[in-house]
């Protein structure tokens, strides 16, 4: 199977984050992943990112796509540009997205903002926190309710980042491996 991850906002692929790890499992057990840098992660701009997405190579039999945060919103410009690396993804997974309020009220990213009239498909799930801080109506009025997307909501899960206890997840790599499994959270450390 082909996986891509795409990261979010000042995130430099750190080594304590899901994405990191979820990279290594899936390349581990023969997988071919694409987990590219993204330019500028600090002062991101959407054409410069969604140009890294052009660069991409096909991959016959689809992709499996994974986004996180400001990668979510990345993924979905992509989508209603058309582009190639879009038209070819089997699912995907948006993670943890910010809400279009929170987005636009960041000037860094508010070049960002979702597109309005997207009908992303039923390839499409989304897994979010009920107390996420970057959405703070909730993912599921936000993004699951509008664009019809099946969701799996993860409790105290927060920006399900390394800040809110997400390194490993082994219930992100079971969807992986397995698109028929829910995707649940995981204890924080210490509770």
């Amino acid at each position: 199977m082909d996986f891509l991850i795409l990261h979010g906002w000042q995130n430099r692929r750190p080594v304590d984050h899901w994405q990191h790890w979820l990279a290594g499992q899936l390349t581990g057990l023969g997988h071919h992943v694409d987990y590219p840098q993204l330019p500028d992660p600090d002062e991101p701009r959407l054409e410069a990112w969604l140009g890294e997405l052009e660069r991409l190579p096909a991959r016959p039999g689809g992709r499996t796509v994974l986004c996180h945060s400001l990668g979510c919103l990345l993924w979905l410009h992509a989508l209603d540009r058309g582009l190639p690396v879009a038209a070819g993804a089997e699912r995907v997974l948006l993670i943890a997205p910010p809400s279009p309020e929170v987005t636009a009220g960041i000037p860094e990213i508010a070049g960002f903002a979702p597109p309005t009239a997207l009908r992303p498909g039923p390839s499409v799930r989304l897994v979010a926190a009920d107390d996420d801080p970057y959405c703070p109506g909730g993912a599921l009025a936000a993004y699951a309710g509008p664009l019809g997307l099946d969701s799996d909501l993860v409790p105290g899960g927060a920006h399900l980042n390394p800040d809110s206890g997400y390194g490993p997840w082994p219930g992100l790599l079971a969807w992986c491996l397995d698109p028929a499994v829910r995707v649940t959270g995981r204890e924080r450390p210490g509770r």
